[in-house]
């Protein structure tokens, strides 16, 4: 019989998401439960969680979560925030120990505002972060959005919940991820989610077309050092929504694109729309199997590839939705659903804190 790690599963890995549109805050135990029940698509190499809504007493500030490798590499990256930034508070990430999670980095948080009036606050963030994932040996800024944290590592998801405490926390959007790492190493960067500002992505399957969306986002300065091909997800979103101020629907249709067929069969004035999608675009374009959720100031994006390759379920009750990659793991805390439903391959399904019309959004995303 094979063992875990004799044989390649390229299926493995768990996402799972929940979303209170109404804007209540809830305790982050109900997402470590989901993903907890998806443990056997995990090896124990990698998970993680983020959360929106969990500091509102400092909502103004940028929360930057970074791991260190030891004192020197805290102390060059501190050298270059107090260059960037006016550091609000200062403080170890609370964690608790737990026999799970091991071989730990020094993980630190720092609540900041930009000391140059004159440019994008979220420029001089963005520059900041890679400036020091680039040069600083030993530091990785892994989450930088107003409001909301990244919690990640390596261990299973469950165990890392624990030790991020985060049960302590309350948000309106969590999103978790379980890895089963195929062609890259499990290690404590790695770890998903993936952050740049305010968005977050967590990842299920592969990005076959990595090269070249890397090349084409490095040609826009964006700097790769994390040894997975998720990270290439996170920095699109960033360069399309916020960057190009692309709106969400379009941004994912960058990623997965309709096919020249389907854009033929559309009404003119949306065909020259996606074909200049797909033309500015190409390269951007993600090949492979896969499913992901997106997290965002205000909201929830998933989207399967564009033959769902890979598993993805939508449930809702009132105004709270789940998005798992197993229905189990949104009954085992939802039992009782208003709806359930499979999103469509290459269909986004977007759902907006305070915003009525995701329901509309949400119909056209299910599956036939």
């Amino acid at each position: 019989m094979l063992k875990e790690g004799q044989v390649r599963i390229p299926s493995g890995c768990a996402i799972s998401g929940i979303i209170d549109t109404s804007g209540l805050l809830f305790s982050g135990q109900d997402i470590i439960n989901s993903i907890a029940l998806m443990r056997e698509r995990s090896n124990g190499l990698g998970g993680g969680f983020a959360a929106y809504g969990i500091y509102p007493e400092l909502a103004d500030k940028y929360a930057l979560h970074v791991m260190f490798l030891d004192k020197y590499a805290q102390n060059s990256t501190e050298e270059v925030l107090r260059r960037f930034v006016d550091i609000r508070l200062s403080e170890p990430i609370p964690t608790r120990k737990h026999p799970g999670v091991t071989d730990i980095p020094f993980l630190w948080r720092y609540f900041v505002s930009p000391l140059k009036t004159d440019i994008d606050p979220d420029d001089t963030i963005y520059s900041l972060i890679m400036k020091v994932n680039e040069s600083i040996d030993g530091a990785y800024i892994f989450s930088s959005g107003k409001n909301m944290g990244v919690f990640k590592g390596v261990g299973y998801p469950e165990d890392l919940g624990e030790f991020y405490r985060l049960e302590e926390y309350s948000g309106h959007t969590w999103l978790a991820h379980g890895r089963f790492p195929t062609n890259t190493p499990g290690w404590w960067g790695g770890a998903h989610p993936f952050a740049l500002l305010d968005i977050s992505v967590v990842h299920n399957g592969e990005v076959s077309s990595y090269g070249a969306n890397r090349r084409y986002l490095e040609s826009y300065g964006y700097h790769f050092g994390l040894k997975t091909d998720t990270e290439v997800i996170a920095y699109a979103l960033h360069l399309l929504q916020r960057r190009h101020h692309l709106p969400w629907e379009l941004a994912a249709s960058v990623l997965a694109p309709k096919t020249w067929e389907q854009i033929e069969r559309l009404p003119e004035e949306e065909q020259e729309l996606y074909a200049a999608l797909r033309l500015v675009y190409g390269h951007l374009a993600m090949s492979g199997p896969f499913s992901i959720l997106v997290g965002f100031d205000g909201g929830l994006l998933a989207l399967n590839d564009r033959l769902k390759l890979r598993p993805m379920v939508v449930g809702r009750k009132g105004t709270r939705y789940y998005i798992a990659s197993e229905e189990a793991a949104i009954r085992c805390i939802q039992p009782e659903l208003d709806e359930l439903f499979y999103p469509r391959s290459s269909h986004p399904v977007l759902i907006r804190v305070g915003d009525n019309e995701s329901v509309q959004g949400i119909q056209e995303g299910k599956s036939a």
